[in-house]
């Protein structure tokens, strides 16, 4: 154990103990520093590590105090989703087109947004390593990272399954143009036009909107905020439905942010080997956990090769570098060839950046300060809400990623209330588009992402007083 990790130790023990309350603040690092006669970086680290585990939270200016309990803040957790049960052609297309078209503009606050802070993204340095690299670039590299992608860069991909405890095979890893790119080659690799796949419910509009482009059927299955997907509602799905495929985020999913416990993902493992059913599995927020230990992916229960695992380097280290990797499992072969048929060349330049930058060292340094940073922002985002939001509001407590679930009192239309707040350059995100049916209409995805944004405050204010007035129309 390090020094930093011995001292957050003894602290996480005075916390647990009770020597520490909620809302204790803790010694500054100065004299943290001065009392346990360690560096001043030792007691940064060691409290870094405490925010990304949960158990404390810096506040602007005042240091760093023991985090409040979320479920004893006074918000209710949302319901869980009942569906409808049955499998219907996509339609959400134009819906998504609509709302969200246009509110990716720099004047907006973007909590609607899919997509975090840039600015949380070492991109100095992996413009450095791309500069570097595409200089002293061996022109036959060009040609030869055609497919599976940066033979270095999936390397790197194997090693930290390899630290999570997981054995892939280097040859089962095909680099991609982003995780989306990656999904929907899965997705073709175990469909054809006209079957069935389940999705959660709500689920992400991309995976909708992918289902609508290859003329499948979605069946939404009943999903709890906390926990994710209903095991035993799936099951009676299977019983019901000859389902091809199911497309499922375990870990945060987006939009609710649920985490599926590790025995419900063993059991959804179990149950679709079962059926000899694919798993089509987006992990993209896998690395953004503030417990103390990162989740593992359902793929680490896949004794088959039934599960296909996506992940993206977008979400936790270079937004628009387009760079995602699948881990195929018994499809990585058929999924190498649809790659090579429909876009022939991967992001060359891009993976060339990220392998230089990870042969570097630092990026699990960078992953612990971003979870630090987005477990601050999800507390200011969860006042917000409380103090702000109409009596009755529900909200989701996500133990990592960027989105919380708003559910508002049944009255508030939130495709109304985006078109409000629309009005002033606040973009929001409706609970109709992430379902078929475009049920949830008085429910929002919020993204805390950007709470470094001096904004960001203000617009959740916003949000809550628009919510109220349409309370009253």
């Amino acid at each position: 154990m390090t020094l930093y990790e011995r001292c957050a130790s003894e602290i996480a023990e005075l916390i647990r103990s009770g020597m520490l309350r909620p809302g204790d603040r803790l010694p500054s690092v100065r004299a943290a520093s001065a009392a346990r006669g360690l560096s001043r970086s030792t007691i940064f680290e060691a409290y870094y590590l405490l925010e990304t585990r949960g158990l404390i939270e810096a506040r602007s200016r005042s240091g760093y105090y023991v985090k409040r309990d979320l479920a004893k803040a006074g918000l209710d957790a949302p319901d869980d989703s009942k569906p409808s049960g049955r499998a219907r052609v996509v339609d959400i297309g134009q819906l998504v087109f609509e709302l969200l078209g246009s509110l990716n503009r720099r004047e907006f606050v973007p909590l609607g947004s899919a997509f975090l802070s840039p600015t949380l993204c070492p991109l100095t340095r992996l413009a450095g390593h791309l500069g570097a690299e595409m200089r002293d670039i061996d022109p036959w590299r060009l040609v030869e990272d055609l497919a599976p992608g940066n033979e270095a860069l999936r390397r790197h991909i194997v090693l930290r399954y390899a630290m999570d405890g997981m054995v892939i095979a280097p040859t089962e890893v095909v680099l991609t143009n982003g995780a989306m790119e990656g999904l929907n080659l899965s997705l073709q690799a175990v469909t054809r036009p006209g079957d069935v796949v389940v999705v959660e419910s709500p689920t992400f509009y991309a995976a909708l909107q992918a289902l609508d482009r290859l003329q499948l059927r979605a069946l939404e299955v009943a999903t709890s905020p906390a926990c994710g997907i209903d095991i035993d509602a799936l099951a009676a799905a299977l019983k019901r439905h000859r389902v091809a495929a199911c497309w499922l985020m375990t870990n945060f999913q987006n939009p609710l942010g649920s985490l599926m416990p590790d025995d419900r993902k063993k059991a959804l493992v179990a149950l679709l080997a079962e059926h000899e059913i694919p798993l089509i599995e987006d992990d993209v927020y896998g690395e953004l956990y503030f417990g103390a230990k990162k989740p593992l992916p359902a793929k680490a229960s896949d004794g088959k090769g039934l599960v296909i695992h996506c992940g993206s380097f977008s979400k936790c280290l270079a937004p628009g570098y387009r760079v995602g990797w699948i881990a195929g499992g018994r499809f990585a072969a058929k999924i190498e060839q649809l790659r090579l048929m429909y876009t022939l060349s991967p992001a060359i330049p891009s993976e060339a950046a990220i392998a230089a930058y990870l042969d570097r060292g630092g990026y699990d340094r960078h992953l612990r300060r971003m979870r630090a940073a987005l477990a601050r922002y999800l507390a200011i985002a969860m006042e917000a809400v409380q103090t702000q939001f109409p009596a009755g509001t529900r909200v989701s407590a996500p133990q990592g990623g960027y989105f919380l679930w708003v559910e508002l009192p049944g009255s508030v239309d939130t495709i109304k209330l985006h078109a409000l707040a629309r009005e002033r350059c606040i973009s929001l995100a409706p609970g109709p588009l992430f379902s078929n049916d475009m049920r949830a209409s008085h429910c929002l995805r919020l993204n805390y992402g950007h709470g470094g944004d001096p904004r960001f405050v203000t617009a959740m204010q916003t949000v809550g007083q628009l919510s109220k007035a349409l309370m009253k129309d």
